[in-house]
């Protein structure tokens, strides 16, 4: 079977790009909407992250916890977020590589806005093999792209209600 290093889905939100984009761009927040993450360690404030901000993400995944390094590399408000992992570990984020970029796009639609959540494995220099016997041991027998797919969905919908929600 092909490696798939990239997933995306979408949502259409009903409230202005400029409202999604605040949500999404303050990584502290995250852990409100995502099945697996619990916001970030520290300080996140209240402020959109801007380009270059780095942060440390806390994360689980049935009884595992973990915590990862990242960096924003787009803050274009109302329009792209992203930032990439590029450390790991379990009380603090020691191994160092490239692990994945996560990417938020927001485009006006009619009705809302519409916000796409993609995930890429940016562990390219995996053989196929370790790759897909690691995601089957760490995601309980799918590879990381099928389930970034269900987490994704989830955290938009999740997203979805919460600033709809708030818009009413």
């Amino acid at each position: 079977m092909t490696r798939v290093f990239t997933v995306s889905r979408s949502i259409v939100i009903g409230v202005p790009p400029d409202e999604a984009y605040r949500a999404v761009s303050r990584p502290s927040d995250m852990g409100r909407w995502s099945p697996e993450n619990l916001g970030t360690t520290g300080d996140g404030g209240a402020d959109p992250a801007v380009a270059g901000t780095s942060f440390v993400g806390r994360n689980k995944r049935g009884p595992f916890r973990w915590v990862t390094r990242c960096t924003v590399t787009a803050a274009e408000p109302g329009t792209h977020f992203a930032f990439r992992v590029h450390a790991i570990g379990l009380s603090r984020p020691a191994v160092r590589g490239p692990i994945a970029t996560w990417e938020y796009r927001f485009k006006p639609v009619e009705g809302g806005t519409r916000v796409t959540e993609t995930w890429t494995d940016d562990r390219t220099a995996w053989p196929a093999f370790v790759a897909g016997v690691f995601d089957r041991v760490a995601t309980g027998g799918s590879t990381f792209a099928a389930f970034q797919v269900r987490n994704i969905d989830r955290t938009l919908g999740n997203l979805k209600r919460e600033l709809e929600g708030v818009a009413r």
